[in-house]
């Protein structure tokens, strides 16, 4: 996995969410056993108790559970998987809308250049 971080977050958020992401996306099937702790902080080069808090939020959130002596392991649950890619989803629509806002642009002419770019795709 090639992970990037950025100064504006804590580096235990940016890899929940790199997480997340690698769940929702299927990057990590349901069931798959994650990487142990020290792999991901090595690959990662962070410290493993970095990874250890992201991956203790990633249970809270319940897409990874831990087993005894085994590791954690992607939720099997896939209606929870895929809540968590519709919020995920959710969040970057609203995210976009609001930079095209501060560009001056409304809903509308925003779905009107959408639909004007996706026709210049096709």
């Amino acid at each position: 996995m090639t992970w990037t971080f950025r100064e504006d977050a804590p580096i235990y958020t940016q890899l929940y969410e790199q997480l997340t992401l690698a769940i929702v996306s299927g990057a990590y099937a349901p069931g798959e056993r994650l990487p142990a702790v020290r792999e991901l902080a090595l690959d990662a080069g962070v410290n493993p108790n970095t990874v250890q808090r992201a991956l203790s939020e990633l249970e809270r959130s319940e897409l990874v559970r831990s087993q005894r002596t085994t590791g954690r392991f992607v939720t099997e649950d896939a209606q929870r998987i895929e809540q968590e890619r519709h919020r995920l989803a959710e969040e970057r629509v609203r995210e976009f809308l609001t930079a095209m806002s501060k560009l001056g642009y409304n809903r509308i002419q925003t779905v009107m250049l959408m639909e004007k770019m996706r026709g210049e795709e096709q």
